[in-house]
């Protein structure tokens, strides 16, 4: 694949996959990108997970088309971005690493070697001449590891982003960018929106005519679009106007309750209501809902003085991810001394910018007359 005229695809997808990072469902597989550049010196441009050394050492050689390859260029020690290293600099023995300090370090831990003789150490501001082609390197300090650079190509104007904008998914498939790629950052990066945020005004400076994410597509067009997003999720502005519904039930009471709430949302014309079992969807795409939508409620029973266990590790997800800047509506249940939204509520005490509603459905068993009425005023109050 040719990204510009000097630019060249030298990554590998992913197809056997079945969890990215131990815990994300990715049923679409995932890309592993790296890049070359060719110039009078040559550069590669980050390395591949371990288990694909020999397709893109394959790639890499293609394209060189019997040139030695000056240096790789790491910007993200995570392994399935750096597994490959080792391999590579065997294959290459002349070429020389470049990466930063943190880096080398991390290097030494994964590998046992730091590759002394042949490092380059390059900082915030640094460049690296090719050719035709300056590389400055800027420092993403947790984007989303300490160590990650990303790097800036004047002659192209081409962003190699290292983990940012990235998304789910091998490149052979056709979907949607924004979802899977919402998911993936949420999942992954949206601890750190502030470093985001930095990283964003360092950018704001470029002029960027294609981002190089090391997952996900190449974005070439309308790039006003991918950074706008970027900067709404790394910020924590509401995305899209709706309700969240995310529950737990036991017997399918809470179910009930969380279901009537929706077609009352739906009655009194809220523009989008989602409805998330959390003891069955995945978890990662119901984060995403939370982070999306600016309205959320949370539907629990009471268990064991507490709050049913999937309903707990999901305010746990939100709340380690910074959730804020929301408005947030509670349904409980209990059959003799309902806590849920008590629990519920103080496992949210710490985040900021958090508007709780006025209306609290307590359900005691199944729904009555007086729940539901609850249930009506709620609707009512989310619908403002």
């Amino acid at each position: 694949m040719e990204i510009t005229n000097d630019i060249k695809y030298v990554g590998v997808n992913d197809r056997e996959i079945d969890l990215f990072e131990g815990q994300y469902i990715v049923e679409n597989g995932m890309a592993y990108n790296s890049y070359v550049i060719l110039d009078e010196k040559t550069a590669v441009m980050d390395s591949v997970d371990v288990h694909f050394s020999a397709e893109w050492l394959s790639n890499i050689k293609a394209v060189l088309d019997s040139r030695q390859p000056d240096y790789l260029v790491i910007q993200h020690m995570e392994p399935d971005h750096s597994g490959s290293i080792a391999e590579f600099m065997k294959a290459f023995p002349e070429t020389k690493v470049v990466s930063s300090a943190k880096s080398f370090a991390m290097m030494k831990q994964f590998f046992g070697t730091d590759f002394s003789d042949r490092q380059v150490v390059v900082k915030d501001g640094d460049t690296l001449g090719l050719g035709s082609h300056t590389l400055s390197f800027i420092a993403a300090p947790m984007v989303h590891w300490p160590e990650v650079i990303v790097t800036y190509d004047a002659y192209d104007k081409v962003l190699f982003s290292a983990d940012g904008f990235g998304k789910f998914g091998a490149l052979d498939t056709e979907e949607d960018w924004a979802c899977e790629a919402r998911r993936y950052y949420f999942g992954i990066v949206g601890k750190f929106g502030v470093q985001v945020q930095n990283l964003l005004k360092k950018a704001a400076a470029l002029d960027i005519q294609a981002i190089c994410p090391l997952h996900g597509p190449i974005l070439t067009e309308n790039l006003s679009y991918y950074i706008g997003l970027y900067q709404t999720w790394s910020s924590y502005s509401v995305e899209s106007e709706g309700v969240m519904i995310a529950y737990s039930s036991v017997y399918g009471n809470t179910k009930k309750a969380a279901e009537l709430l929706a077609e009352k949302l739906n009655e009194k014309g809220c523009p989008k209501v989602v409805v998330n079992d959390l003891a069955r969807c995945d978890m990662a795409e119901a984060v995403e809902d939370a982070f999306r939508y600016g309205k959320l409620v949370l539907a629990s029973p009471t268990y064991n003085g507490d709050v049913f266990p999937f309903t707990r590790e999901f305010i746990h997800e939100l709340t380690e991810r910074n959730y804020q800047k929301r408005t947030i509506g509670f349904i409980e249940n209990g059959s003799w001394a309902p806590t849920a939204a008590k629990v519920m509520k103080k496992m949210l005490e710490n985040s900021k910018d958090l508007t709780f509603t006025d209306t609290t459905v307590k359900v005691m068993s199944a729904l009555n007359e007086e729940s539901i009425a609850a249930i009506e005023a709620l609707a009512e109050e989310l619908s403002k």
